[in-house]
This record gives C-alpha cells, sequence and structure tokens, in this order.
C-alpha cells in the first residue's frame, strides 16, 4: 500500500498479528504484578512513562546523584519476564509492518531546481522557542493563578505590598472573589502565550502545544490531585495551598476544581494560538477585521429578521405552533405568486420565466436552512442552561436564607470548655470590621418530653436582646409572639390542666372532694421555652403547656441514687423557620436558665453575624486574629454547611456540564453548515486567494460566520431563557408546602452564570469554527478555478 504524503508502506497482517501479541504480554505483565502484588511500588513508575517522564526523572535522578529505592522482588519471575518478552515481541512485529516506500526508480521530474513553492520553502518541522512559549505559558498561568489566589484570600501585610504608614490595612478578598480575580489573571497569561507562540511560527503548532501541555501543564494538577490522597505530600503542602484547596473544595470534590481549572488553562491557551495564528500566520500582524466580517455577514446572512423572529418564536412558544403558521403562510404566498405568475405567462411566457426564476432564488437553499437549525440549536441550549441554573440558585438561596436565618454567619468559640469570659471575648470582637452582630449561646442536647410524645432535640441557650441582631429567630415567632417573654414567665397564659400543680397557700391545701370556698389557686411559674411548630405538632402541645426537659449529661442525687437531670418548662412561644430539621429539632430557652441547668459558667461561644456573607471566612480568622489565636476558634456557616452547600454546588455544576451538552450537538450543526458553505464557496475562496487574501484572511472570514451563528443563538437564548424565568417566577409552579416547605419553585437570576451560559455557547461556536476554517483556508487558487 503506498501512500503519496507519508511514502511508507503499511503490512497490515504484521500490523494487526503485532497488536494482539502486544495485548497479550500486557496482559501476562498485569497478571504477574497482580499476583506479587507489585501494582504500589510499580504505579508510580508506568505513570511517568504513560505522559513520557520516565527517562526525564531517571536522568535529573542520576544528575542530582538520587539513590534508587529498593523494590520487592517480584516471586513470579517467569511470568514477569514471559509478559515482558510478548510485549517487546510484539511492538517488533508492528514496527516490522511499516516500511519506508523505495525510492522512485525515474529520473528527477523537468521541474528539478526550480524554486520552492514559498508556503513548503517556510515550513519548518519543530520550533523550540513555541514550545517554549506553550508550555512556559502553561506552567507561569498555573503559578499566577495559586499565588494570586494564596495572596489575594490571606492577605498581605501594607508592610509587604510597599504601603507607607504602619496604619494602612493589609489585602484581602473573599476567597470566590479572589478566585475570579486569579484565574482571569491565569487565563490572560495563557492566553498571551499561546498568542506569542503561535505569531512566532505563523501556524497552529499542534505538536508543541501537545508537548508542552504535558509536560508543563500536566505537573501542577497531578500534584494538587495527589496531595488529597497522600499524607505525606498533604502535610508538606496543604498549610502552604489551603486557601487554593479551600476553593477548590467549594464543590465538594477538590479534584474536579483542579481539572476544570487546567482545561480552562488549556481552553485559554488555545484561543491564544488561533487568535495568534488569525493575526500573524500572513506573515505580518493583521488585526483589521472590517472586510472579513462583511464577506461573512453576506455570506450567511445570520441576522436577518425573518429568521432571529421565527426562532424566537420556536423558543418561546415551541416548535409546532410556529412551524404550523410558518408553513400556512408560506404555502398561502407560494399559491398566490405561482397563480399570477401562471396568469402572466398566458400574457408573456418571457416575462413569466424571469419571474419564476426570481422565485426559486427567494427560496432558502439548504445551508440556509441548516444556518437556521444551528442558531435554533444554540438558542435552545442557552435557553436551557439559563432556565435550569436559575431555578436551581433559587433553591440554593433559598436554602441559604433558611439556613443563615437560624444560624450564625460565624461562631466564635474555644477548642476545649466554656467561654466564662464571653463578655470580654464580645467587647474584642465588636472592634472587628465587618461584623455587625453578636449573641453568646450554650448548646445541648436533651430529651424533650411532655403527655402526648417524647423526642431529642437541641437546646440552646440564648440572650433575647441580642439574637436578633445575629439570627431571624424573633421574626419566626407565630401569632405576633415575642422573646421578651421569656424575660416574664408568669405572663405565660396556659390552660391550667388538671396535671399542674398549684402552688400552696397559707398552708391551706385544696381537697378535689370537699372543695374549700375562696381564691383558686396559681399554677407553678415555670421558666419558658420556645419551640419549633413541627416538634409543637410530634409533642401535641401548644403554648401555655407543660413540657419536661431531661439532660442525659447531668445527673443529680436522690435517695435512690444518681438520675438525669430533669427541670420542667412552659412552652412561651412556636417559632416556624421553614427548615423541617430546625422547626423539629431546636429548642430555646434563657441564657441563665441554660447556665443554672447545665451548670455552665459563662457559654458555649459566640455567634456573629457579618456584612458580607461570602466574605465570613476572612472575617472570622481576623476575629480569631484579634483574640490572640489558640485556644480560640472560628467556624464560618460555609464550614458548618459544607456538605450540603457542597453537594448543592457539586449538582448544579454537573446540570450545567450535561445541559452544555445540548450546546455541543448545536455546535456539530454549526461544523456541518459551514463545511457546506466552504463546499459552495470554493471558486469565491479561490478568487479571494488570488486577489491576495492570506490564509488568515480566509481563517477570519469563516470564524466569523460561525461566530456569528453563536451570538445570534446565544441573544435569542438570553432573551427567551429570561423570558421565562419571568413567566415561572410572576406566574408560578406550584408545590406542596407541607413537602417542600416552600409553595412555589423559587427562581433566582444570577448575572454571573448568565453570562456564563451565553459565553459558554459563544466559545463552542468559535472552537466548532476553526477547523472548517483552517480547511477554507487550505483551498488552493488553482483547484478552486480549474473547472470554471
Amino acid at each position: 500500500m503506498h501512500s503519496a504524503e507519508r511514502q511508507t508502506v503499511h503490512r497490515w497482517t504484521f500490523i494487526w498479528i503485532g497488536a494482539l501479541v502486544a495485548l497479550v504480554g500486557f496482559s501476562l505483565l498485569g497478571v504477574a504484578l497482580t499476583s506479587s502484588q507489585a501494582w504500589l511500588e510499580t504505579s508510580s513508575s508506568l505513570g511517568l512513562s504513560l505522559l513520557g517522564w520516565g527517562g526525564l526523572v531517571q536522568a535529573l535522578n542520576a544528575l542530582l546523584l538520587v539513590s534508587e529505592q529498593p523494590v520487592a522482588p517480584v516471586p513470579n519471575t517467569g511470568l514477569l519476564v514471559a509478559g515482558s518478552v510478548v510485549w517487546l515481541a510484539g511492538w517488533g512485529l508492528i514496527a516490522a509492518g511499516i516500511r519506508r516506500a523505495p525510492e522512485p526508480t525515474e529520473g528527477p521530474s523537468p521541474a528539478a531546481g526550480a524554486t520552492l513553492y514559498p508556503r513548503l520553502a517556510r515550513y519548518r518541522d519543530f520550533y523550540w522557542s513555541t514550545l517554549g512559549a506553550y508550555g512556559g505559558g502553561m506552567l507561569l498561568a498555573e503559578v499566577v493563578l495559586v499565588l494570586l489566589q494564596t495572596v489575594l484570600s490571606s492577605g498581605v501585610s501594607a508592610t509587604e505590598l510597599g504601603a507607607a504608614g504602619k496604619g494602612a490595612g493589609g489585602l484581602s478578598l473573599p476567597p470566590t472573589g479572589a478566585f475570579a480575580i486569579a484565574l482571569l489573571a491565569g487565563g490572560m497569561v495563557a492566553f498571551i502565550s499561546g498568542f506569542i507562540g503561535a505569531s512566532r511560527a505563523q501556524r497552529l503548532s499542534l505538536p508543541e502545544a501537545t508537548i508542552g501541555v504535558l509536560y508543563l501543564g500536566l505537573p501542577i494538577p497531578i500534584i494538587l490531585t495527589l496531595m488529597e490522597r497522600l499524607p505525606g505530600l498533604q502535610l508538606s503542602l496543604g498549610y502552604r495551598l489551603r486557601e487554593v484547596t479551600y476553593v477548590a473544595g467549594l464543590i465538594g470534590r477538590p479534584e474536579l476544581g483542579y481539572w476544570l481549572v487546567f482545561t480552562f488553562l488549556v481552553l485559554a491557551l488555545v484561543l491564544g494560538i488561533n487568535t495568534g495564528f488569525i493575526a500573524a500566520g500572513s506573515g505580518r500582524v493583521d488585526l483589521k477585521l472590517g472586510f472579513e466580517l462583511f464577506v461573512a455577514r453576506r455570506h450567511v446572512a445570520v441576522f436577518r429578521p425573518s429568521l432571529l423572529l421565527g426562532t424566537l418564536a420556536v423558543l418561546m412558544l415551541g416548535i409546532i405552533p410556529p412551524l404550523l403558521i410558518y408553513f400556512i403562510i408560506r404555502s398561502a404566498e407560494a399559491a398566490v405568486e405561482r397563480t399570477r405568475i401562471r396568469e402572466l405567462g398566458l400574457k408573456d411566457p418571457l416575462a413569466a420565466a424571469s419571474d419564476l426564476n426570481r422565485l426559486k432564488l427567494r427560496e432558502q437553499s439548504p445551508t440556509m436552512m441548516m444556518t437556521a437549525l444551528s442558531v435554533g440549536g444554540v438558542g435552545v441550549g442557552v435557553m436551557a442552561l439559563i432556565i435550569v441554573l436559575s431555578v436551581m440558585s433559587g433553591f440554593e438561596a433559598d436554602l441559604q436564607q433558611k439556613i443563615l436565618g437560624t444560624n450564625a454567619h460565624a461562631v466564635v468559640s474555644k477548642y476545649a470548655g466554656d467561654l466564662p469570659e464571653y463578655a470580654k471575648v464580645m467587647e474584642s470582637v465588636r472592634k472587628v470590621p465587618g461584623v455587625v452582630g453578636q449573641t453568646p449561646f450554650i448548646i445541648n442536647q436533651v430529651m424533650i418530653a411532655s403527655e402526648g410524645n417524647v423526642d431529642g432535640v437541641i437546646i440552646k441557650g440564648i440572650d433575647p436582646g441580642t439574637v436578633g441582631e445575629v439570627t431571624d429567630l424573633p421574626k419566626n415567632i407565630l401569632g405576633g409572639g415575642s422573646l421578651d417573654i421569656l424575660y416574664t414567665p408568669e405572663k405565660i397564659v396556659h390552660r391550667g390542666l388538671p396535671d399542674e400543680e398549684p402552688a400552696e397557700e397559707s398552708g391551706v391545701e385544696e381537697d378535689d372532694i370537699i372543695r374549700r370556698s375562696g381564691t383558686p389557686k396559681k399554677a407553678p411559674v415555670l421558666p419558658g421555652i420556645v419551640i419549633g411548630r413541627e416538634l409543637a405538632a410530634s409533642l401535641r402541645v401548644v403554648v401555655g403547656d407543660r413540657v419536661n426537659v431531661v439532660s442525659p449529661l447531668g445527673t443529680e442525687l436522690s435517695p435512690s441514687g444518681p438520675i438525669p437531670k430533669s427541670r420542667a418548662f412552659r412552652v412561651a412561644a412556636i417559632f416556624y423557620s421553614g427548615m423541617y430539621e430546625y422547626d423539629s429539632k431546636f429548642v430555646y430557652i434563657l441564657l441563665n436558665e441554660a447556665q443554672d441547668f447545665f451548670g455552665v459558667k459563662g457559654a458555649t461561644g459566640i455567634e456573629l453575624k457579618v456584612a458580607d456573607i461570602d466574605d465570613a471566612r476572612r472575617i472570622a480568622a481576623q476575629v480569631v486574629k484579634v483574640l490572640g489565636g489558640y485556644p480560640y476558634r472560628a467556624r464560618d456557616w460555609g464550614e458548618m454547611n459544607k456538605n450540603l452547600f457542597s453537594a448543592l454546588r457539586l449538582e448544579k455544576l454537573v446540570m450545567g456540564i450535561i445541559l452544555s451538552i445540548i450546546i455541543i450537538v448545536a455546535a456539530g450543526l454549526i461544523v456541518a453548515t459551514v463545511i457546506m458553505l466552504v463546499l459552495e464557496k470554493r471558486k469565491e475562496i479561490s478568487v479571494l486567494k488570488a486577489l491576495g487574501v492570506p490564509d488568515g484572511g480566509i481563517v477570519k472570514i469563516f470564524l466569523a460566520e460561525g461566530l456569528q451563528i453563536g451570538v445570534a443563538g446565544g441573544f435569542l437564548g438570553l432573551i427567551s431563557g429570561l423570558s421565562w424565568c419571568a413567566f415561572i417566577e410572576k406566574v408560578g409552579i406550584k408545590l406542596d408546602p407541607d413537602v417542600y416547605y416552600i409553595p412555589a419553585v423559587p427562581v433566582r437570576v444570577e448575572p454571573v452564570q448568565t453570562v456564563l451560559a451565553v459565553v459558554i455557547a459563544v466559545l463552542v461556536t468559535y472552537l466548532a469554527s476553526i477547523y472548517p476554517a483552517l480547511k477554507a483556508s487550505s483551498v488552493e487558487p488553482v483547484e478552486g478555478l480549474k473547472a470554471e
């Protein structure tokens, strides 16, 4: 088999037999390693060899005189040797199946010695400078991202930043804000590196890009991934990279975060490479786009009002009604026009033929139809992405509001023991910028019992005067009640049930059978307790009823021995937070009552409310710094509810990736559309290149055509997605409040993720247009015009 391009002969029998033999050898090696349990010793070497790093690492070890680690002997040596021999024999057969074709026996052609075609004359196999730009750019982008994230999140003192004056503050941002800045900076570094490398080589240089990414781009994400699994690596690098691992862990799986960021940087590098090739592919930097955009706009005519309005109608109303109306109108127009042409043909056949030809030209070509389908596909993907992510953001925001309405933004406590000096601590915390409220608390687990039921709950001692500064508990009291009733338990209205023991007055007791006349006895004054609505329903109690709280952690002595500590309370109020877990498990009493009941001097901790919930982690760290560090600690709401919110973010991320597949399917239509345009316009492309338009200009034209499809589809998807979100929010999709604790599906349109959906669509269409654009630039004028 002779190939004119590669000048090689492939003997496929040798190749297929060699592949099978190599597979058998690989299986034997796997069996040998498995039986000897030597995978741990060989996995690192195999991993390095897989990426081509094995020889490089061994050379570095030899230069640095690093001693080899002893490897445990393999018991089954015969199987290992046999597998190695078979593996090498298989690759030998594959090599024997590929041979260079014999040199032609004819003499030199008549063109021997002529000037070589300029493009071929300038061609070089490999550019080391381009490899350095691509690989060094990826490595530099990753280092810049890690360093910026660490510096901006953990804070840099004014002295290190060179600020004048000792009173100048340090630089510190919320982790998410710092990550956005670091990611943007890293992406710009990767983009500029790709632009410089492609401009230097005046081509895409895919081999250099692949080698650069593999050798210099992969090590950092691999190290970060292994850090999560190797304790030694975690011990040596974990503390220095704590800000990076924290942000990556916000989605629940840090490894996924590392590789998503790596993918983003590779994408930025690819965009830089493509932009550099377009700008400097003709041998000089040319950033003008006026002519190319004009040609592209005339080719595809994406922004026709009929196409945009029709696609928008399909996105808003569905595919069936607009298509029915469209076909009815077009059929009616065609029938009327053909009737007119037929009547004209009876009078003037030549004029009728001209009108008939004009009617055929107005009919849409297959390329135009595929353009409309591509715009609609991109629009559907963007619309679905916006709607689903907005609904999920609505659920997340509702859940976050309810959690932060019941819990604090941050909690200050000690690693062990209580806070007897909580008043002094609160004075110090009050001076920290960003803290807008604080309240002391005591928390413990108890049993609560009524006549109807017994349940395990979390009891919390609170200060009614300050708890409203931190949580929404005062706003959640049902029936217009107030937490101030805890200060005056004698004002609690109760039903006076028979089980209430009356207080003795003047030593006179009331008999059930012989009633004494006089003033009725009053029920004993019991301290108040606030319980949730679900817990009240479970215990079958209302405001004023008596409940008993039993603490298994403390005991009291009685004549029969130690018994669990128990105390009676009266239900002072009932709250409703909207979260079943809180309404069924939380109860509140006065702080001094909790101190007396549990024997605590002071408080368990201090709850804080901060001005910016996204900056709670940094403010909590600042609080600990003001308090002098150990033994004090502070945890923010993200750390206390990490699993829940990480699961929500991961679910949203996965859902976004799945829905982006719709846009990728539309990208396939874009590839087919642009390739059909290339085939239709081969003559025009040849004319343009004959007139002096460089390859970069042709690439610009077809990239602009793909970009127009992406921009039009993204714009229509944005309008339809926001319209559907507004419809869902105003009209509502009803839910059962007893099941979901919300009356309707919540919708929250976040500007960042909405813009991101459109940007993803435009980027995907841009990337999908690269291959057809390169194919168009490779059309030679002679090939396109030889049939004319």
